[in-house]
Formats: structure tokens, C-alpha cells, sequence
């Protein structure tokens, strides 16, 4: 969508195609927590925050251990502010700046978000862009099968299929890949990703790899297959997300015995497969009266308490009973969490932000680990164009999970908001060029 209207802004025609009739609410945008990093915008001047896209690529290098691709990284933070901007000036989402709490890996409050925090209402906003803009056509249900390429093997078309089978061409000189990752195809997240294969897969139903394979079919780069986005608090057996905003405002995990297992600060991604590594791949989030009402703001965390799935002790021996632990074990547990949030002992996992110790009465939520979205796909430069042995293939772009994020390698690269970056920023970035070429599919 970011990529039909930045085209169609510049007054080229587009035809958006989409597999799924179930998009607006089972895309991995709608299922986000709608939140865009950008830094060295109007919202963070407003609240005094010193940031830059420089200092917001330094944050990327720094957690993905200078794994990220770094031409797509710079191209990404450098258009992130123009990028939330337009969206509010052209699309008029309403942007909120959280400064409630900050994400791991983030050095400045640079979380752009709607104020429910909720990707279903980002979604709205840009399907009624779309709705608004007479030169886009969506067509739905249709899904992409290949591309047409000319002689010299530029993109002059499409070839796609409707439910029924029946199959046609399109022509357009420019064609942006947005089918999403593969986090949705059992054998592809097996094959690249082991760890978090036995992880729920809680993202779209679509994502079931259309472009790596159709990559993979013509020849195309390919880079970071091993990426992704885990989490490590789905509510279980709700399949509701726990939003880490809990982690960050003070709570922390124990598995079934009682007892912490790592530093819950290291970010949700990598947390996945530390909780999956748990006895019976489960863990609770315990946290108190003060974080369930600094997460009330959250539309996931809402679902979460309608879904019964938050259970609360009046004090550590109900605590105890409630997740089938040893109390003297939990006991120890709160006892030594307390101390380190109050800053008299040192954490033993070398946690350092608590914000304060819990009190009771408790609450639980039993979680497992999952697989958000894939993070690995099609090679794309900084203008979103696809490679093949390394040069852009003319009127071939990638956005999203179809192409290769900046998330480095594994999961413990992704910084909170950069799946949604680049599916907006590298659709932006390939609607802008695209235009240069003629119509857009």
C-alpha cells in the first residue's frame, strides 16, 4: 500500500493485487503493534529528543553486531523521517511518539505509533489512502505467480491467478514484490530457521514464501534466510500476543519451576527461542496493578484480558499454586527480582532495567515462544530495486518480507518497529522509483 500510493502520488496508475480476502485483519501489519522508528522527526523536536537517522543507523549496526545489509540500513533510517511525515501529511495517520518506555536496542524514544498501538488501525488508515486515490485499482483476491520479462530481461508485466485458476497478464513497466516472508511454509522456516520451528506462528496466513521461491525460480539474490522475528510472550493457549512493554515497565519471566532463565531486556525476538527452550517450551510473565494498567493503552494487551488469559494471587504461596511452582522456589525468585529492581543486589542475569519491583497482588500470564515474520528474501539495493548477481533487475522491487530486511542474521537483530520500516519505508522507496518507469503493479 505504501508503494501504490507513493506512485500514484506521483501520477502513475497501479493496480494493487492481494491473495488474501482475510488482509485487513490477518496481514502481519495488522496484526503489529502499528509502531514506526524514525529518527530526527517533527514528534521527537516536539518533545526535545535529540536523534538522527545517523544515530538511529548506529543503534541497527550496534544490535545487529554489523550484520545488517548497510546500504538498505542507511537508505531505510535516511528516509524514515520523510517517510512518517508523508504518511501523516498524505495519508493522515495520526502519529503518537512513545515515551512511555523504550524498546531494546533503541537509544532514543524513536517509536512513531497510532494511539491504541494497534496495527488493525494503521491498516485502516492506509486502506482508506487507498480508497481515496483514483488511480490505484485493488483487486482482491488475486495473487502474483510470475513475472513477464522482456529479452533484456526487464520487467514488462505480471502473470496472476484468480481463486478459480483461471490465469492473466498484466503489463506494466514496473512491478513491487510485497508478498510477504515465508513464515507461513512449515519447510521453508524449517529448513532456515530450526530454532524457532516448534515455535507457534503467530503473523499472516499468506506468507507462504511466494517470493523467495519465485526468487529462487529466476535466479534472483537472495540474502538472510535465517532471519527473523520471534517473540517470547504469546499468550498460551490463546495465541493472543503479551505485549513486552510489560518486560519494560518492570515484569519478567519464570518457567514452571519458579525461576528466571535470562535477562528479559535483550529484546522479544531473540526471547523466543529462550522461552521455547523451557520446560514444556512455556514460561509466565509475572508483573503487578502497576504495569497491567501502563499496558491498558495496548489493543493487544486488551485482547489479552478479555481472553481471561491474565490470572491473578493475592501473594507469592497463591502465585505458586497459580503457575504449579515450588513457593520457597518462587519465593527466592520475587525476593531476588525486587532486590535488583530496588538496586541493592546485583541481577545474576546482569539485567539492569526494572523501573521498579513488583508488588502484589501478582498477576500471570502463561506464555511460548513464536515466529512473528521471516526477515530474509530478495536482495534489494537502496531504491528497493532486486538484484540479480548483484545489479538491479529494471522495474523489480521488493518491500516488506519478500525482500531482505536489516535485521543481520537469527533473530537477535531486530530492533522493535524495522519489520514495519521496511515494509513501509522500502515500498515508499520503490513507489518513488517505480514512478520514474510508467505504471505499477
Amino acid at each position: 500500500m505504501a508503494a501504490a500510493l507513493k506512485a500514484a502520488d506521483a501520477g502513475r496508475s497501479v493496480i494493487l493485487l492481494e491473495a488474501r480476502e482475510t488482509y485487513r485483519t490477518g496481514s502481519n501489519t495488522a496484526m503489529s503493534t502499528s509502531m514506526v522508528p524514525a529518527g530526527g522527526t517533527r514528534w521527537q523536536e516536539a518533545e526535545g529528543i535529540d536523534d538522527s537517522p545517523e544515530l538511529f543507523l548506529d543503534d541497527i549496526m550496534r544490535k545487529t553486531h554489523g550484520e545488517a545489509e548497510p546500504e538498505v540500513a542507511a537508505a531505510l533510517t535516511h528516509v524514515a523521517p520523510e517517510l512518517v511525515t508523508w504518511l501523516a501529511d498524505y495519508a493522515g495517520i495520526p502519529w503518537e511518539l512513545v515515551t512511555d518506555f523504550r524498546y531494546p536496542g533503541h537509544s532514543r524514544d524513536r517509536c512513531h505509533a497510532l494511539s491504541d498501538r494497534s496495527g488493525r488501525s494503521l491498516h485502516r488508515f492506509l486502506h482508506g489512502a487507498i480508497a481515496e486515490q483514483p488511480l490505484i485499482t485493488l483487486a482482491v483476491p488475486m495473487r502474483l505467480v510470475d513475472l513477464r520479462l522482456n529479452k533484456e530481461g526487464a520487467v514488462h508485466g505480471a502473470e496472476v491467478e484468480a481463486p478459480d485458476g483461471n490465469r492473466e497478464a498484466i503489463t506494466a513497466r514496473a512491478v513491487v514484490l510485497a508478498t510477504n516472508g515465508y513464515g507461513a511454509n512449515a519447510e521453508l522456516v524449517r529448513q532456515h530457521m530450526p530454532e524457532i520451528a516448534e515455535g507457534v506462528y503467530h503473523g499472516g496466513d499468506g506468507s507462504l514464501g511466494d517470493a523467495v521461491l519465485l526468487g529462487a525460480r529466476l535466479g534472483l539474490d537472495l540474502a538472510y534466510l535465517d532471519a527473523y522475528q520471534g517473540h517470547g510472550s504469546l499468550a498460551s493457549p490463546h495465541g493472543v500476543l503479551l505485549t513486552w512493554a510489560t518486560v519494560m515497565h518492570g515484569a519478567f519471566l519464570v518457567n514452571q519451576h519458579g525461576q528466571r532463565f535470562a535477562d528479559e531486556t535483550i529484546g522479544y525476538s531473540e526471547y523466543a527461542a529462550q522461552t521455547l527452550s523451557q520446560p514444556g517450551g512455556v514460561a509466565w510473565m509475572i508483573f503487578d496493578r502497576r504495569i497491567d494498567e501502563s499496558c491498558r493503552v495496548f489493543a493487544d494487551y486488551q485482547d489479552v484480558v478479555s481472553s481471561r488469559a491474565v490470572r491473578w494471587a493475592d501473594d507469592t504461596r497463591g502465585l505458586a499454586t497459580l503457575i504449579g511452582a515450588d513457593p520457597e522456589v518462587l519465593a527466592s525468585t520475587l525476593d531476588a527480582s525486587a532486590g535488583a529492581a530496588r538496586g541493592e543486589l546485583e541481577d545474576r542475569f546482569g539485567r539492569e532495567h526494572w523501573e521498579a519491583a513488583l508488588v502484589p497482588p501478582y498477576a500471570a500470564v502463561r506464555v511460548t515462544g513464536a515466529l512473528f515474520h521471516t526477515q530474509g528474501g530478495l536482495r534489494v539495493d537502496g531504491d528497493a530495486r532486486v538484484l540479480r548477481a548483484g545489479e538491479p533487475v529494471t522495474g523489480l522491487y521488493a518491500a516488506g518480507g519478500a525482500a531482505a530486511g536489516i535485521s543481520g542474521h537469527g533473530a537477535a537483530g531486530y530492533l522493535a518497529g524495522n519489520g514495519l520500516l521496511s515494509a513501509l519505508g522500502l515500498g515508499f522507496l520503490a513507489g518513488r522509483h517505480a514512478a520514474s518507469l510508467g505504471a505499477v503493479a
